[in-house]
């Protein structure tokens, strides 16, 4: 077995900051959004996120439904291969349904045009998103994020359910992996 040196990572959003920002985003979908809502949580790298909005969402009184979907752009790098591929789907109906997407990071938008669009077309009443990260500048698609936990520049982040090459997802916090 060949031995890979270990990224440095440098944090940048401490653990603390997110636990806030979370229950702050909890409170604000709560008032705004139907109790109810399903939640389409996209996989893999906003599980550590999603679970942590929905304990917060329930305490805040939302009573919502939750679902899995698992789409990629990624694969195993570090540069989006552009097209998105959906290898799990949900199995809720959404006909008539209120949808929240909750997301890792939105970068090109693809991804998230992609479920958005996806969902409406099979009679969601509305599609709302909800992601961790939002890199504007490298915004390909004209697609925003109803609500968003952290505006961060073009930097490649690992921690907090978001990983490199399928490893860091249980780092506490968000951090920047060195280009040196």
């Amino acid at each position: 077995m060949t031995s890979v040196a270990e990224p440095v990572v440098d944090e940048l959003i401490p653990e603390e900051v997110i636990a806030e920002r979370v229950i702050s985003l909890a409170k604000d979908i709560a008032r705004s959004e139907p109790e109810d809502m399903l939640i389409v949580v996209i996989l893999k790298g906003s599980f550590v996120f999603a679970a942590d909005l929905i304990r917060a969402l329930n305490r805040a009184g939302a009573k919502p439904w939750v679902d899995f979907m698992t789409l990629s752009s990624y694969g195993d790098g570090i540069r989006s291969k552009g097209a998105v591929t959906l290898s799990r789907d949900i199995s809720e109906d959404v006909t008539g349904r209120h949808v929240l997407i909750v997301d890792d990071i939105l970068e090109s938008g693809r991804t998230l045009q992609f479920a958005r669009d996806l969902l409406s077309g099979r009679g969601a009443v509305s599609v709302k998103t909800c992601l961790l990260l939002d890199k504007t500048e490298k915004r390909e698609v004209a697609v925003e994020a109803d609500y968003t936990g952290f505006e961060i520049g073009d930097q490649f982040v690992i921690g907090y359910g978001l990983d490199l090459a399928h490893r860091y997802r249980g780092l506490p916090y968000i951090g920047v992996v060195r280009r040196d």
